[in-house]
């Protein structure tokens, strides 16, 4: 499964491009984001994304959860979204 990061400085718009690809190509991807801004950036994202594949007749859900990552040597708490279609 593609895994796409998101910061807090990541532009919406692009990340949704980018999900939007993946979902035609691959049919599941997972994004993940650490913080509250990086988290608010994704879920942007996400919605951004069910309108760019809205038109090919594609439905998206994302399913929250909670993923540990290793951040230069440190273990973070992150929060993933699987998304894939109805």
């Amino acid at each position: 499964m593609e895994v796409l990061k998101v910061s807090a400085k990541s532009k919406p718009k692009s990340v949704a491009g980018a999900l939007a690809a993946v979902l035609r190509e691959k049919s599941s991807a997972e994004i993940q984001a650490v913080g509250a801004g990086a988290v608010n950036q994704a879920v942007k994202a996400i919605a951004i994304a069910r309108g760019f594949v809205a038109p090919n007749g594609i439905d998206l859900i994302a399913i929250p959860a909670f993923s540990e990552i290793e951040i230069d040597g440190e273990t973070r708490t992150a929060i993933k979204f699987i998304v894939e279609p109805r």
